[in-house]
């Protein structure tokens, strides 16, 4: 195990350099994490090979690592600060979710009927499709310390639209595995994927509050912060092994709960104390969570993407950024938001991997070509679409005026 540790050290040391060099091109860095991922993963030099990502211990470092991630989420759900935009939040993440869902949907719909295709197949990667991965996103704000109305949305965005892609997806492949697979999904998976993160966290993080409220040393404030982390995660655990048939609870959703509910304890001035502390461990985390988000994927699938690739990513873009748009629109959001929303929301590929063995697992005895459209489509569009999103969501800060006047990569 030294020697996968040992491995692991390595990747991640060339991950930041591959990052530095990348962010040289003013491009952000974690454009340079996941090509190192996918260079080091087991579909290159193999220096994180499938043994490694298949490995118990090496999964709950990850999960730990998410949990620490969500705190670059929760500690922006401060109530005073969001609840003046609470309404328009809440309105432009289900447009922009819900348009993604009902745009993918239909037009795989038409795809499908043309091809001989099931037509429930459709909704399928419709329920794929809407979900956002946060963490590239997040990344570009924390390296490029992007201030303004893009930022402002997306982040506590980033939280509602984990809980509303959770919910449609399994509300979808549920119904999908009630009429045509042996596989049954319990309709309670529905609410407790969704809720029991929420309450894991928000247990934790309670007295977490209070136990940070008060002005500590820097490193005892640093050592109640990993311990309540570390508490989160194994609560995350045990209810991932034996309340839910399948291992599918989201640890940066625990994360977020937990920074949520500690953030809105402690005061302003503390919570900055608390991120100043933290930013170190956050920083590493993210390499690490990005570069096993990489890993996985094949850049080989690139020269073999066909069709229902380029239709994913094209119907998935224009959901996101139309239905942020519209959203937008609606609410009268600033003119930034209304135009460069939907591009910081493309990153996808860790939530819809995760999705998609969901999905194929569900539909592998009972319809396995069907099983292997989708695991072929996600795959092949992950590569190529996480590539494109980075570099389209650090446009999307950039052309909206969000980086840091001084010491900015711009």
């Amino acid at each position: 195990m030294i020697y996968y540790i040992i491995r692991i050290i390595i990747a991640a040391a060339a991950a930041f350099l591959i990052g530095k060099l990348v962010s040289r091109l003013k491009l952000p860095s974690i454009l340079g994490w996941l090509l190192a991922g996918m260079l080091l993963g087991p579909h290159a030099l193999k220096l994180i090979d499938t043994e490694i990502l298949d490995a118990v211990w090496y999964q709950t470092i990850i999960h730990i690592l998410e949990c620490a991630v969500g705190l670059m989420i929760g500690t922006e759900l401060v109530w005073s600060q969001i609840k003046k935009s609470g309404k328009a939040i809440i309105i432009t993440t289900l447009t922009q979710s819900l348009g993604t869902f009902l745009l993918v949907s239909a037009v795989f719909a038409v795809v499908f009927r043309i091809s001989g295709i099931s037509m429930y197949l459709a909704f399928v990667f419709g329920g794929i499709a809407l979900a956002t991965a946060p963490a590239p996103a997040l990344s570009i704000v924390k390296e490029f310390r992007t201030e303004g109305p893009v930022t402002k949305t997306l982040i506590p965005m980033a939280a509602l639209d984990d809980m509303v892609g959770v919910i449609v997806f399994f509300t979808t492949i549920t119904i999908v595995a009630g009429n045509i697979s042996e596989q049954k999904l319990p309709a309670y998976m529905i609410a407790v994927v969704v809720l029991l993160p929420l309450a894991i966290g928000a247990a934790v993080g309670i007295p977490a509050g209070f136990l940070l409220k008060k002005e500590r040393s820097r490193g005892l404030t640093l050592a109640i912060l990993i311990i309540m982390i570390l508490v989160t995660a194994a609560l995350g655990f045990l209810c991932n092994t034996y309340l839910v048939p399948k291992p599918v609870l989201n640890f940066m959703l625990m994360g977020m709960a937990f920074s949520a509910a500690f953030s809105n304890i402690v005061s302003p001035d503390r919570l900055t104390q608390i991120l100043d502390v933290f930013n170190p461990i956050l920083g590493i985390s993210m390499i690490l969570v990005i570069l096993n988000l990489g890993a996985p994927l094949d850049y080989h699938l690139i020269t073999g993407a066909g069709l229902f690739t380029a239709v994913y990513i094209l119907s998935r873009a224009c959901g996101k950024y139309f239905g942020a748009w519209t959203g937008a629109k609606l609410m009268k959001s600033p003119d930034t938001v209304r135009r460069y929303l939907g591009l910081t929301l493309l990153p996808h590929s860790g939530v819809s991997l995760v999705f998609t063995g969901i999905a194929v697992s569900v539909l592998s005895s009972a319809a396995p070509q069907n099983a292997q459209i989708i695991q072929g489509t996600i795959a092949a569009a992950a590569v190529i679409n996480e590539v494109i999103a980075v570099i389209a969501a650090k446009k999307g800060f950039e052309w909206a005026g969000e980086f840091a006047k001084e010491g900015s990569h711009a």
